[in-house]
Parts: C-alpha cells; structure tokens; sequence
C-alpha cells in the first residue's frame, strides 16, 4: 500500500486572510483547528485539503507549484478572473505570450496560479482545479507515482502528469528547463501513511524510491521533512 496525499500546505504571512480568499475562489469550506491549523475542506473530487502555514520568511522567485484552474466557456473564465482579482487577486507577467489564452494571476501573498481558456483538451475531464503544476524533472514524476500509487497520464517529451485514479486534479511535470531553487517552497505536499502503515516504513520506502531526508530546522517535531528527486520539500505525517 501507498501513503496519500492529505494536503497541500501553503506558507502564508497571514493564514486566515489567504484561507479566506482561496476558500472565496473555490467556494470550499474552511475549517480550523489548534493542531492542523486553518485548512480548507474540498468540496468535490480533489481528494486532499489545502493548509495555511504560518511563515515568517519572504517569497523569493516564482513557486515551484501553482494551480490551473478551469473554465466553461469565455464567460466563465472572464467570472473567475473577476471573483479572484475582487478577493485580492492581481494580474502578473510570467513570460506569456499575448496570444495565449490563460489569465497568469496572483494570489494576495504573490502566489502564481493560471485561470485556464475553454477547451483546453488535457484538462477536459477534470474539475475546476484541473491541474496542480510543477516545474520538475521526468525522474521527480515517476517518483511522485510510485509514491502515491497514481498511473501516469501523461509521459512525453520529459513531460509527466499523474492523477488519482479516484480523479480530481492532475498533477504536472514541465521538464527541463528547470527554474533554479531559491529556498524553501512556500507550497508542499503533506503525505499521511496507508492505513495500518508505520511512519518510519513509509519514509524509508520513500527513499528507496528516490527521495531524501531534509533538514529545514523543522527541529523536534512529529513529522519527518524529505526532498523528492528535484530538492522539493515535503512531509511525511505521524498515523
């Protein structure tokens, strides 16, 4: 048996207020607790919640992560660009190409995320978070694959994409050319042990499989920080 994924951590200056507008753009339900911190409860297919960290350290360079969001129609698109700029989003340049049909946007805290044109194929059956996309290597999305026990959907040109076999998002890989790392990723992935797993089994497999233990002066704590193939953080949770 595989770990699963539990949630998707972002580092926030201020969590409640990046809750608020995320939970505002998906329309999911916050909930919040002393030993989980504040998280959002998805309310379709997703799978995993979305954790609000608090962080004291300054966002440098672009995020290694960041969702594509999907769209109907022009109109839609046009609605969802709206409802995000009205909750604090803003307009961002990345490199795109006037001609593309995406809308580059950022949250209140700077992070990158992409409303997606109609009629986008590769997204076509997915729902309004239909993609999760990395920057990361071909080798880092078969380790992601075999970690989580999702097929790949997609394996081309050192592209890579993953996806639940319960559906939800896809998770991407662009390939080379990789953006250089500058720190600490404000985004990363909580995993949580199967059921009936051991934690220590779990991290040990992990590392079979490709990925390292990380030091991120996490100091003594319940859950064991490690680095995918790429250097990219994530945590492993105590069952």
């Amino acid at each position: 048996m595989t770990c699963h994924l539990s949630a998707l951590c972002f580092d926030a200056h201020d969590p409640p207020r990046l809750a608020r507008f995320w939970a505002g753009v998906l329309g999911w339900e916050m909930a919040g607790g002393p030993r989980d911190g504040i998280a959002l409860l998805p309310g379709d297919d997703t799978g995993f919640r979305i954790r609000f960290l608090p962080t004291q350290e300054q966002k440098t360079g672009q995020n290694q992560m960041h969702f594509d969001l999907t769209s109907t129609s022009l109109a839609d698109q046009r609605q969802t660009v709206a409802r995000s700029l009205g909750l604090g989003a803003r307009h961002i340049d990345v490199g795109q190409r006037p001609d593309e049909g995406h809308v580059v946007l950022a949250d209140p805290e700077g992070n990158e995320f992409c409303v997606i044109e109609p009629g986008n194929k590769f997204l076509a059956d997915c729902g309004f978070i239909g993609a999760l996309a990395c920057d990361g290597s071909q080798e880092t999305g078969y380790f992601w694959s075999e970690a989580l026990g999702w097929p790949l959907v997609w394996d081309r040109d050192q592209e890579t994409a993953i996806r639940s076999p319960h559906g939800g998002p896809k998770i991407t890989w662009g390939g080379p050319p990789l953006m250089p790392k500058t720190g600490k990723n404000r985004l990363h992935f909580d995993l949580a042990p199967p059921a009936g797993g051991d934690q220590q089994a779990e991290v040990g497999r992990l590392v079979s499989l490709g990925a390292t233990r990380a030091d991120i002066g996490q100091g003594a704590v319940s859950w064991v920080v490690m680095a995918d193939p790429d250097g990219h953080e994530f945590c492993v949770l105590a069952r």
